[in-house]
């Protein structure tokens, strides 16, 4: 061995490059290099500084650096990948720059100015596995940075990295949490989502062989209703509707909707409904190996259509979960309504109000609701849906509340309270209704909790309860909720919400930069969505980014001219703290907002 003097410390390394590079610069080599190096000088590196490390070397589209303190590398990878965020948002998708990031912390050899060893090779290899927009750890970095960095990273087992002799546990930031670029369902196909830690399912929605369009509604209502009543097994994780209903209509590849919902199980099923008579069809696949678990049919009258969803329920919890208890099985058996009509009537509401966009479409869905409940004064479900409605309503600046719906709201929300008392989602809705349009969030929040008491897979309730625990100035509690709300449904059309609920919870924690990039997430889907523009120029104001601010501000007032300081409480639920109401006032304002 070498008698010469090697120099060596401990340093954590992180290491960067840049996701489908050759890519990007096939498409445009000079605007992609120009982009680089625009941002190397106006992120990369001076956060780099900004958190007391260097940069070692540049590695054409990726670079290597070193800090003194591990906590320091990961809040400094956690800015940038939120600072890339922003920088694409007026990208087309086909040209954004997305970087990876690999962090270790272990000994290095110095070599003047240059770094060698494991240490370097392990957050390189660590990088090489990291996701577009995303972060990945050594088990060592993680001990160290525990309790002291406000990341959420999720453990990814045990992993054999190239070139590195012994499998090593790696840790990454949940997909979303570490702002990735694109959060769409691209971006989730290539970063699949780490399995619950209890049997998980996702029900895709049903085929229609009646050979008639108008029978779609009856389709989907059967695999909702089975949805439904999967939800109540707390033994089971269950992906809500608003994500496995995006493959509707299209040929699916059950692992890859594993992959993307981060389930083991998929059912598929149809319904044929011909004259007083209907089958349904169902199989349920293990999405790790493609192999069929479980298939059958069940025939019977259109009289017997809640015994037949009972079958098809009890099939599906036999094969995936054979713990639950007898007692919980009994529960899910429970008829919405005995009107075979209003049932009817009710599943075309909720086709039209999942059409969330839509003011026509809203109206519609509240008057089927309506009629519904004409049928079947004692249908809870109903009007739980039609104070929904009036929410809806309000949130997207289609009516202005009057005494009239403030007594209307009421009267909804008390019936269904009334009737569904075992209902999650009538409470849920009933609650969230209490919340926006009666402005009553201490009793609202309580029949939310309630609803979750009922059914924890309800991911309607978990965004609704986020919401609620913003307003009544539990902002951590905020974020738990729909960080539940978004796994539970990741391709949700409110992902919007979830994201711009997160942006707000943040804002009232002080964390000006995390509100901004969760703005800005909320609005890379919906560019229009009034509380994500309201929180991302609020943020950015608070942040000292005037910029983003004023061009935030100046969409919110094109969709809402009539916005004012003096008039914003009319917008939001009464806000249990002063502070948090000053504070977002103040963040309006400087943002432009009039007086």
């Amino acid at each position: 061995m070498s008698s010469e003097y090697v120099e060596r410390r401990l340093a954590a390394i992180l290491a960067a490059d840049v996701a489908g590079s050759c890519r990007l610069i096939g498409i445009d080599e000079e605007g992609t290099l120009a982009r680089l190096k625009a941002l190397r000088r106006t992120l990369f590196d001076p956060k780099i500084a900004q958190h007391h490390g260097r940069v070692v070397k540049n590695t054409g589209d990726g670079a290597i650096a070193e800090f003194a303190s591990v906590v320091d590398a990961v809040r400094c990878a956690d800015e940038i990948q939120r600072g890339m965020v922003e920088q694409n948002i007026d990208v087309p998708q086909d040209k954004r720059i997305e970087l990876r990031i690999g962090i270790h912390v272990g000994d290095i050899i110095i070599e003047e100015n240059d770094i060698f060893g494991d240490g370097v090779n392990i957050a390189v290899r660590l990088e090489g596995i990291a996701e577009p927009g995303g972060i990945s750890i050594s088990d060592d970095a993680r001990r160290q940075i525990r309790g002291k960095v406000d990341v959420t990273f999720e453990d990814l087992g045990s992993q054999s990295l190239k070139n590195i002799a012994e499998p090593m546990r790696v840790w990454r930031v949940p997909y979303g949490r570490a702002v990735p670029a694109v959060p769409n369902r691209l971006r989730v196909d290539e970063a699949a989502l780490t399995l619950p830690d209890k049997p998980s399912v996702a029900v895709l929605p049903f085929a229609n062989m009646s050979g008639d369009p108008e029978q779609e509604y009856f389709a989907d209502g059967i695999a909702e209703d089975i949805i439904t009543a999967l939800s109540h097994f707390k033994a089971l994780f269950v992906i809500a509707r608003n994500s496995s209903f995006t493959y509707k209509g299209r040929a699916v590849d059950v692992k890859q909707v594993g992959r993307e919902l981060g389930v083991r199980y998929v059912l598929e099923g149809s319904v044929r409904k011909a004259a007083n008579r209907v089958r349904i069809t169902g199989q349920l696949v293990d999405t790790a190996t493609g192999a069929h678990l479980w298939a059958d049919r069940f025939d019977g009258g259109i009289g017997d259509i809640f015994g037949l969803q009972d079958q098809v329920t009890e099939s599906v919890v036999g094969a995936i979960a054979p713990v639950v208890e007898k007692a919980e099985i009994e529960r899910a058996k429970r008829k919405p309504t005995e009107s075979l009509d209003a049932y009817a009537l009710y599943l075309r509401g909720l086709a039209r109000l999942y059409q969330f966009a839509s003011r026509q479409a809203n109206d519609e869905a509240l008057r089927l609701f309506n009629s519904a409940i004409e049928l079947d004064p004692d249908f809870a479900s109903a009007y739980g849906r039609a104070a929904s409605c009036y929410v809806f309503a309000k949130i997207n600046g289609w009516i202005t509340v009057t005494g009239n719906e403030i007594a209307e709201v009421k009267r909804l929300a008390q019936r269904a309270i009334e009737l569904g008392k075992d209902d999650a989602a009538a409470l849920a809705d009933s609650g969230w209704a209490l919340v926006n349009v009666v402005r009553d969030v201490e009793v609202g929040a309580a029949l939310i909790d309630r609803a979750l008491m009922l059914n924890s897979n309800l991911a309607m309730a978990w965004l609704c309860g986020g919401w609620a625990k913003n307003w009544l100035g539990e902002p951590e509690a905020a974020i738990e909720r729909f960080a539940r709300a978004m796994r539970l449904s990741p391709l949700d059309p409110r992902v919007s919400g979830m994201r711009a609920g997160t942006a707000i919870a943040h804002f009232l924690l002080g964390r000006y930069d995390e509100a901004a990039s969760w703005a800005a997430m909320a609005l890379q889907d919906d560019p229009d969505h009034q509380s994500g523009l309201r929180i991302a120029a609020a943020s950015n104001a608070m942040a000292g980014r005037p910029e983003q601010a004023h061009k935030a501000m100046a969409r919110l007032r094109q969709l809402n001219p009539t916005l004012r300081i003096s008039n914003l409480k009319d917008v939001l639920p009464p806000i249990r703290l002063a502070e948090d109401l000053s504070r977002y006032e103040e963040g309006l304002r400087r943002a432009g907002l009039p007086e």
